[in-house]
C-alpha cells in the first residue's frame, strides 16, 4: 500500500462494512483515521480499537453528515484530537427500502438526498479551508454501479447517487489548483437492498467478469490508492469496482 503517514482521515460512515475496511486499510498505509457514525458507537469503537491494536492512531466521532452542525463539530474534533483532515471518504449512505417512486413521500426524499449527497456537500465545506492551506487534499466519493444501470424502485437513492459523480466531477474542476483532487468510487450497499446472499452472488456471477463477490477489501485498497500520491495526477474520475458489471 503507497504510505500516508502524517495524514488524517475522515471516514463517513465508517464504523461497518465499506466504512470500517477503508479505516482499517487507510490505518494500516498509515493514516490516523477518525470512525464517523451516526448510531452504532460499540462499531466504531471497536473499529478504532483494532487500529490502535495494531499501532495506529484513530478515534470514532459522531454526527449526522446531513446537518451542518454535526458536520462541523465533527470535523473540528478530528482537527483538535489528530490534526486537520486531509483524507475526506464520504461513504455514509442511506437507501430506505425497495418502493416504487409514487410511493416515496416527500420526506424519505429529501432524508435520502441529504444523507447521500447534501453530506458531501457539507463536509467538503468544513475540511476546504485546511485543504488548502497545505495545498493537499483527497476527497473520495463513495457512489453506486446502480448509477449506469438503473434500479427500479430506488429512484431518490439512484438519484443521489449520480448527483455524487456529478459533484466529484465539477469540484475537480474548481479545486485542482488548490492541489485537491476528488474522485469517486462505485459500489453497492448490497446487504441492506438484497438480504438473500446466496441467490444474489449467483445471480451476479453471471453479471460479472470476474466471478466472485465483490468484498468490502476491494473497494479499501482503492481507496488507499486514490488517498495516496500515487494517485497525484488523478482527478475527478469515477472507478468503478465491481468485478466487471458495468464496464464504463
Amino acid at each position: 500500500m503507497p504510505p500516508l503517514d502524517n495524514r488524517v482521515a475522515l471516514v463517513t460512515g465508517g464504523s461497518r462494512g465499506i466504512g470500517r475496511a477503508i479505516c482499517i486499510a487507510l490505518a494500516q498505509s498509515g493514516a490516523s483515521v477518525a470512525v464517523n457514525y451516526l448510531a452504532k458507537r460499540s462499531a466504531a469503537e471497536s473499529a478504532v480499537a483494532e487500529i490502535s491494536g495494531a499501532g495506529g492512531r484513530a478515534m470514532a466521532v459522531p454526527g449526522d453528515v446531513s446537518i451542518a452542525a454535526d458536520v462541523d463539530a465533527m470535523v473540528q474534533a478530528v482537527a483538535d484530537e489528530l490534526g486537520p483532515v486531509s483524507i475526506l471518504v464520504n461513504n455514509a449512505g442511506v437507501t430506505d427500502a425497495h418502493k416504487p417512486w409514487q410511493q416515496i413521500d416527500e420526506a424519505e426524499w429529501d432524508r435520502v438526498l441529504a444523507v447521500n449527497l447534501k453530506s458531501c456537500y457539507l463536509t467538503l465545506r468544513a475540511v476546504y479551508p485546511a485543504m488548502r492551506e497545505a495545498g493537499w487534499g483527497r476527497i473520495i466519493n463513495v457512489s453506486s454501479v446502480t448509477v449506469h444501470l438503473g434500479q427500479a424502485n430506488l429512484l431518490h437513492y439512484v438519484s443521489a447517487k449520480a448527483g455524487m459523480i456529478g459533484f466529484t466531477r465539477t469540484l475537480a474542476r474548481e479545486v485542482g489548483v488548490d492541489g485537491i483532487t476528488p474522485g469517486a468510487i462505485q459500489t453497492e450497499s448490497e446487504l441492506e437492498l438484497f438480504p438473500e446472499q446466496a441467490e444474489l452472488a449467483t445471480r451476479m456471477n453471471q453479471l460479472q467478469s470476474i466471478k466472485r463477490r465483490g468484498l468490502p477489501d476491494d473497494i479499501a485498497g482503492a481507496t488507499v490508492f486514490l488517498a495516496s500520491d500515487a494517485s497525484a495526477f488523478i482527478t475527478g474520475q469515477t472507478i468503478n469496482i465491481d468485478g466487471g458489471w458495468a464496464m464504463h
